[in-house]
């Protein structure tokens, strides 16, 4: 008689270990730092807007990744629409939380991405702030004899606006990356990319009277060429906090909007070359864009200029 067998059990499908949300921050900012080459200051913005997204999934009680799907990655962004967010910061946080999940794709902790299957808010709403050339040259000109260091301030200000370098390229310029003979200076940019850009003649006298009348009044001592090129009072070197004041004190000052900060600087440098015909790709170099769509926002600027004085000016306008 053939031996009876019994009928095998159905096999039951082992259910994967949950993947927590705990202490993913850290190595997510090391991914950011070791593999993605990002400077400081992006690293910690990123970080701050990560943090901020779980703490959100904290409260909703979540804590295994593989439980954040389309429809809760949406929920977090209806909640920063209520909070009135500006649609470029809801922008810069939904391009966080992407870098996330490709992190996470690529540890793999998840096997695709859903936070890709969501759509950017509409930056084009959103145009920066840029100061007409006439309210320029009001700022450049704006410091005075009352003032603690009239022309290191004027200096800071005619280099930006000639350059259009952020506040972090600038408080971290050296002697050594500047050759006002050659009318240029080297800066470091996001990811300590380096690039040359070109100094015009305001910039160059500013300059020039600066580093002979007032730098060495405020550092007695023969400095190195590795030391920075704008000092504060006590000789260190300026903060990024530091410039940021420098610009809404002048700004404030000739009856400019409070939104005007060091960015708008950049903002209007990069407006006035393509209004003065410069090409997209060379400012894209200027600014230091990885991305060339970055840089096409200034032409929607500039469109909307030209929109404007159009509708003042033609009679049927």
């Amino acid at each position: 008689m053939p031996p009876r067998f019994k009928p095998s059990s159905p096999r039951t499908k082992s259910t994967p270990a949950p993947q927590q949300l705990t202490g993913r921050l850290d190595e997510f900012v090391h991914f950011l730092r070791a593999e993605c080459s990002m400077a400081d200051n992006s690293v910690l913005a990123y970080s701050r807007d990560i943090r901020q997204f779980f703490d959100w999934l904290q409260a909703k009680r979540i804590a295994d990744v593989r439980a954040i799907d389309l429809k809760k990655l949406s929920a977090y962004l209806k909640s920063l629409h209520e909070r009135g967010l500006a649609a470029s910061s809801i922008g810069r946080k939904l391009v966080a939380i992407k870098t996330l999940f490709r992190f996470f794709v690529l540890e793999g902790i998840i096997t695709e991405s859903v936070a890709e299957l969501l759509n950017s808010p509409k930056l084009w709403d959103y145009l920066p702030k840029v100061l007409s050339p006439e309210k320029v040259d009001a700022l450049l000109t704006a410091p005075s004899r009352e003032d603690p260091f009239p022309l290191r301030d004027r200096a800071l200000l005619c280099l930006m606006y000639a350059t259009g370098c952020r506040a972090s390229e600038i408080s971290n310029l050296t002697l050594s990356r500047l050759s006002l003979e050659e009318r240029y200076c080297k800066c470091l940019g996001k990811g300590d990319k380096e690039r040359i850009v070109s100094l015009n003649p305001v910039a160059v006298a500013a300059l020039e009277a600066y580093l002979e009348f007032e730098r060495p009044g405020i550092s007695p001592e023969e400095d190195s060429q590795n030391a920075f090129l704008f000092l504060s009072r006590t000789g260190k070197g300026l903060t990024r906090l530091t410039i940021w004041r420098i610009v809404k004190k002048y700004a404030a000052r000739i009856g400019c909007s409070k939104q005007v900060s060091p960015h708008t600087l950049r903002h209007s440098f990069a407006t006035h070359m393509l209004a003065g015909g410069a090409e997209i790709r060379a400012l894209q170099e200027m600014l230091g864009h990885a991305n060339i769509r970055t840089t096409q926002v200034y032409t929607h600027v500039e469109h909307s200029r030209l929109k404007s004085i159009h509708q003042k000016c033609h009679p049927r306008g």
